[in-house]
């Protein structure tokens, strides 16, 4: 029988490699069953196409030279759709969670950092390719590690830090080629602006990511719970910082197509949300974490067709070699 110092390491081992999920999937570590049911397949297909639809649909407004100047606004209505969802979903009627109150001055920090999250993912998505947004994305497993070991001293496997050094070189290339000024219309390339707020993207997700679980922890809330106490409270805050951020003027201008595309982008983020619910519920950490890493690859090759770019750019090495990584991480 294993003795209890071997129980211990294979639980260190665990406890590690779950630092590295998603914060949706940091909770729930297996399915409820042996097989997976319909509900998972449907809810992945669903949840699959949704992400990635809500990606473009999301560029596409972002195309909308005045919709560039009102990211904490876009922000705010994707949390405000979030919220009712939320609200809807914890009533007794569906009871999907049960609903449970946080103190304001606890979830305020958790709100904040959420704001950070989105608002920078956006603003990068709204000044880069597609595929250039979702590769950078992947540095967030790197990033939560080098923040793990600074703050906790946790430290991974060489397996798993093996995995991360394509993705970290796969990104530099990518940043290097995307970012060169080729003539290209800033709106079917990544400008420097772009680059800087996919980074910085990049550490708000670590610092998020990192902070979820702990709220976790501390508060004994599941994602669904802390979501609907952090969603209200960032819409109030984001009302405070709208003033100084944002143009809204420039939502005079908006067409009657694009009008569309925002409510259709809320239609997806809605539906995003409750599958990956069902995701979670039904396929546990192991399952959603694939299913994430496959929404990225996806992402990131129908961006690059979506760029017009050819196979002869030299930025597709860094696309293979990120990809790369991601599937080994598997």
């Amino acid at each position: 029988m294993p003795s209890s110092d071997d129980r211990e390491k294979g639980q260190h081992a665990k406890d590690e490699e779950q630092g590295f999920l998603s914060k949706e999937f940091a909770v729930q570590d297996s399915p409820k069953g042996d097989r997976f049911s319909y509900k998972f397949w449907i809810a992945t297909t669903i949840n699959t196409l949704s992400t990635v639809s809500i990606i473009f649909v999301n560029k596409r407004i972002f195309e909308t030279e005045s919709l560039r100047h009102a990211q904490v606004t876009f922000a705010a209505f994707h949390f405000i759709v979030t919220s009712a969802l939320l609200y809807i979903l914890s009533r007794p009627a569906i009871s999907l969670f049960q609903a449970k109150r946080v103190s304001l001055i606890q979830i305020i920090p958790l709100a904040l950092a959420m704001i950070f999250n989105v608002v920078l993912q956006n603003a990068s998505l709204a000044y880069s390719t597609i595929q250039f947004y979702q590769i950078v994305r992947t540095l967030l497993t790197p990033c939560v590690a080098m923040l793990n070991y600074a703050l906790h001293r946790i430290t991974i496997s060489a397996r798993i830090a093996l995995t991360l050094v394509p993705i970290c070189l796969g990104v530099a290339v990518v940043s290097y080629f995307d970012t060169l000024a080729d003539g290209v219309d800033d709106a079917k390339r990544t400008t420097m602006l772009g680059a800087a707020f996919a980074f910085s993207g990049v550490l708000a997700g670590a610092v998020y990511t990192l902070w979820i679980v702990k709220y976790h922890k501390a508060l004994e809330c599941s994602s669904q719970q802390l979501l609907l106490n952090q969603a209200p409270v960032s819409v109030l805050l984001m009302m405070f910082i709208i003033p100084f951020s944002d143009n809204n003027t420039g939502w005079l201008e908006v067409t009657t197509p694009t009008w569309i595309l925002i409510c259709l982008s809320g239609i997806l983020a809605c539906i995003l949300n409750v599958s990956q619910f069902v995701v979670i519920d039904e396929g546990g950490a192991l399952s959603s974490t694939i299913v994430g890493h496959f929404k990225s690859c996806c992402i990131i090759l129908l961006g690059w067709v979506y760029s017009g770019k050819s196979l002869t750019d030299y930025s597709v090495f860094g696309v293979a070699l990120a990809i790369g990584g991601i599937i080994s991480y598997v």
